[in-house]
This record gives structure tokens, sequence and C-alpha cells, in this order.
């Protein structure tokens, strides 16, 4: 008689661990439909938000292309146009919560959470020293008594978004497109939460906001432009100076994958 070892010698004991793995794959498979044979979960695209900001007298149309990077959760960001000279010509868009001066979860006054009006100084502070519009309590920023345009905000989008919205008709001819974004509590080996021990506004915004820009030529337009990455904020919005070492930035880099701004045919 031959015993059970001597049945799966050889080529037949090959056959039958291959004839195992291939129906073990299958039953993890047919259980996880979702998963991959290594059990990563498979990848699903989000959506891409489309936004629509109305200038008056808009003339050249713009498309800003705003793809998340793996470090996006959520951050505030401001689009604006800027001359040559740096000097401010027009908001195209503002996260909701900084141009209305209300944030959704602002107050907690009732013991859960309620939205109510925070000042967040360090959460784009270029744009708005840039804009230059002082509050009655010295901050750069809109509040609710005196809150942006809706035609030019709406909420923050959750993932990668296109932003249809246009350059008005004083715009010259060479023109700069300028991009702010910051994510709270995206703290790294320097921008630590004990950097500045006291300020409340650094604690809000973590790695500065970091500013973007795209120059454009109308004389000599391309079809596309790829925003690059010029510099960060002041880390608790104190100042509008630009800080051009981004030395000590990590994941804050990597909120965005690429911003790129497309020109289109005015109708």
């Amino acid at each position: 008689m031959k015993t059970y070892s001597g049945l799966l010698s050889g080529k037949h004991f090959v056959a039958v661990v291959i004839t195992a793995l291939v129906l073990l794959a299958g039953t993890v498979f047919a259980a996880e439909p979702q998963r991959s044979l290594f059990g990563r979960k498979a990848m699903v695209e989000d959506p891409v938000t489309e936004i629509k900001t109305r200038i008056n007298g808009t003339q050249t149309i713009l498309e800003i292309n705003f793809t998340k990077g793996k470090e996006h959760n959520h951050p505030l960001m401001a689009v604006w146009l800027e001359d040559l000279d740096s000097n401010y010509i027009q908001t195209l868009y503002v996260a909701q919560s900084i141009a209305e001066g209300v944030f959704r979860h602002g107050d907690a006054s009732t013991g859960r959470w309620m939205p109510g009006p925070i000042r967040r100084p360090a959460a784009l502070p270029y744009w708005g020293h840039q804009r230059g519009i002082k509050a009655p309590d010295g901050y750069y920023l809109p509040t609710r008594e005196d809150p942006m345009p809706d035609a030019i905000t709406g909420p923050t989008p959750k993932g990668s978004f296109l932003l249809h919205t246009g350059a008005p008709e004083e715009t010259p001819p060479q023109f700069r497109v300028m991009f702010e974004i910051n994510q709270s509590w995206n703290w790294n080996e320097y921008w630590t939460n004990n950097k500045f021990p006291g300020d409340e506004h650094y604690m809000t915004s973590s790695q500065p906001a970091i500013v973007y820009e795209a120059v454009i030529d109308l004389d000599r337009p391309k079809e596309e432009y790829t925003m690059k990455p010029i510099g960060h904020s002041h880390w608790s919005g104190k100042t509008g100076e630009l800080f051009t070492d981004l030395s000590t930035i990590t994941t804050a880099l990597e909120i965005a994958e690429t911003i790129k701004v497309v020109l289109k045919e005015n109708p």
C-alpha cells in the first residue's frame, strides 16, 4: 500500500499545491472583490468638483485646474490676480469660511460645535495683506459684518477641483495668477506645535501657507501654465511678508499635486 506522502510526491505534490493556491486566491477575491491579491483596496478616483465664480467685465477666461496631493485634508485656499509689480487686482476665489468670517466648527458654547465667527489670520495671510483691507480688529480678513461677495466664494472643495473664472477688463496683458493654500495640524520636524509657545494663531496654521504663482503673457499666450511654489507666508499672519526659503517645508508642498492655469477663448 502506498503511503499518503507517497501519493503527494514529485510532480503530483507540485500540482496539488498549485491547485490549492488557485482555489485560495479565488476564495479571497470572492470574499473581498474590492481588494487585490496583496490585500490593498482598489483605488477609486474622487470626482472633480467644478466651481464657477463671476467677475464683472471679464476680459480673459481662466480655468484653474487643481489636482489634490497625497497630503490633502480640507485645506483653505484663495486665488487672485496681481500685476507684475505685485499690485493686487482681483480675487477670483476664496474659501467660504474665510470670505464670511464664519467657520462651520466655530462655536462650542452650547456643548456641541456650531457655525460661528473665528479669526484665522494665519490661514491665508499673503492674500489678505495683498488685498489690503484691514478689519476693525486689525486683521487683514473679511468679517461676518463685511464679507466677500458670494460671486467669488464657495465651500472648500473636498478634493480636486476645476475653477471656471476670468480676469477683469482692467487686467494688463501681463499678469500673475496667485494661489495660497494652508492646512491645519500639518506639523513637521521644524514646524512643531511648541515652536512658538503662546501663539494661538500659529497653532491653527502648523506649516505656513504656501504661495504659488503663474505668470501669464497674453501677447505670447500658452495653452497651459503650471503654477510653481514661490514661498510661504508668515506662520501666524502678523505680516504680509513672503518667505522664499522653502527648505523647512515638507508635507505642505504635497497638499496639491499640480495646479494649472488654462486660458480659454472669450465667447
